[in-house]
């Protein structure tokens, strides 16, 4: 990679990172006092009502997001219709979901699901406010003021989010809290950006951005509501509680993946976008970015699932100890996504979206068969279905990446498997090493501190080329 690209890469992997750990370990905290304050029947309510809420956020961005990011000659009528359009969609959205609140209700026999559906979906408009100003500082790769946003709304509607939970008040302390979280967001957004939308709609620069944001729209959509089908099906076959318990497992095990995909994806997207003419710096770029991203995932995801009963145990209490096992599990199922996020990334560069499109039909058909063929094994069968299919989109998303930059599925593997070998004997280091220990907190100190000293060493020792990447921008 170029200097300039190297520079503008390492300050918002920074800036990104700050924003994602700073956010993310306040949350966790945040998460870590309500769970322990809230029974897993309230989180499983918010779970039935959260393939509603995402799919109506897919619809609202409808791909504009990226599609801003991805043009080069943007104006300002393009920041301003997409503004409009989110608003008009949000709004139509929470008429549509109020109206039909009793319904789902009644699809899910919890009566009580009507006003907190009226309640929380609200967020649609808060959000759709937001979308746009994000957007701006995205294309300025500007994670800086993302994360004093998202930092200072996490914290003041985490606080409210506590109390209300400490004062017995269930699921309500969940709604407000996401509530305060999304208005805070709108208004700080507007105080940092200083952007404000012109009076004016063009249908000419929606039907461009739309040309190609319509099939990010509809993969996205697709994907949406294949992993919300999970959601769906749990919440309607069995209990709330247990749905909780998915749902809380689902969160731990989405955390490390999510975080450091977000960082690189969000970054290397309006990055490579620059440079997307050149297959040559392409290649390159990106080969190194999986290489990074795998190395530090695969330890991550492997370790988790070696320490998820005592973590379980130790933050959540023993209420919640269904869920380690769901955890374990769906850890193996996280680790790859980011060999899919990253090869549908280059589709997004190259201004492919149709062809995304057609590999999210295919592969979400295939998931789809999977999901339901892997029902009669219960939950758990269902999260080892996951696993299946996230190592066949792995190897599926990578078909158009070697017909646009020469990069094939093998040498993606030659890539990654060093680290994956690597944490995988990490991983098993830690569960024998914790399993001669009794007390919670010291598995899990121990399991730390033994998997990251095996690992960092073992991988310095062996001139891991990631490891020497992450310390010279360290030393940057």
């Amino acid at each position: 990679m170029s200097e300039s690209l190297k520079s503008k890469t390492v300050s918002g992997v920074l800036w990104s990172a700050i924003e994602r750990f700073s956010l993310q370990g306040v949350q966790f905290i945040i998460n870590i006092l309500m769970a322990r304050l809230l029974l897993p029947s309230d989180y499983g309510m918010i779970g039935m009502l959260a393939v509603f809420l995402q799919i109506s956020q897919t619809f609202i961005d409808s791909g504009f997001s990226d599609a801003l990011v991805q043009k080069k000659d943007r104006t300002e009528t393009d920041l301003s219709t997409v503004f409009y359009f989110n608003i008009i969609i949000s709004v139509l959205l929470y008429i549509l979901l109020f109206i039909g609140a009793p319904y789902i209700a009644q699809f899910y026999r919890m009566p009580e699901l009507t006003l907190v559906t009226r309640v929380i979906m609200l967020n649609l408009i808060f959000s759709s406010f937001a979308a746009v100003p994000k957007t701006i500082l995205t294309i300025r790769i500007d994670f800086k003021s993302q994360s004093k946003i998202s930092l200072i709304s996490a914290i003041i509607s985490g606080i409210v989010g506590i109390t209300m939970a400490y004062k017995g008040l269930g699921v309500w302390a969940l709604v407000v809290q996401s509530l305060l979280n999304a208005s805070l967001t709108v208004l700080l957004f507007f105080y940092y950006i200083n952007w404000r939308p012109l009076k004016v709609f063009s249908k000419e620069s929606f039907q461009r951005l739309f040309s190609f944001g319509s099939k990010l729209l509809f993969s996205r959509l697709i994907h949406a509501l294949y992993y919300n089908l999970y959601s769906l099906v749990i919440g309607r076959k069995y209990s709330s509680a247990e749905l909780g318990y998915y749902t809380r497992a689902e969160q731990f095990a989405i955390l490390p993946s999510s975080n450091i995909n977000a960082i690189i994806s969000r970054v290397t997207f309006p990055i490579l976008s620059n440079i997307q003419d050149d297959n040559v710096r392409l290649a390159s770029a990106y080969r190194k970015y999986i290489k990074l991203a795998s190395y530090l995932i695969f330890p991550l995801m492997v370790g988790l699932a070696a320490v998820a009963q005592p973590l379980v145990l130790l933050l959540l209490t023993e209420k919640w100890m269904m869920a380690a096992v769901l955890l374990q599990i769906l850890c193996f199922d996280w680790m790859f996504d980011h060999l899919s996020i990253i090869n549908l990334n280059l589709l997004y560069v190259k201004g492919r979206s149709d062809w995304a499109l057609r590999m999210e039909i295919i592969k979400k058909t295939i998931a789809t068969l999977i999901l339901f063929a892997s029902i009669p094994f219960g939950i758990e069968g269902m999260c080892w279905g996951r696993v299946l299919y996230s190592l066949i989109a792995a190897y599926l998303n990578s078909y158009y990446t070697k017909s646009l930059i020469g990069l094939s599925f093998m040498e993606q593997v030659k890539d990654i498997y060093p680290s994956l070998l690597l944490a995988l004997f990490m991983g098993g280091v830690v569960f024998i090493s914790i399993g001669f220990i009794t007390h919670p907190a010291l598995q899990l100190l121990a399991g730390i501190l033994i998997g990251s000293s095996c690992y960092l060493f073992i991988s310095y020792w062996l001139h891991f080329e990631a490891l020497h990447e992450i310390l010279s921008m360290l030393k940057r």
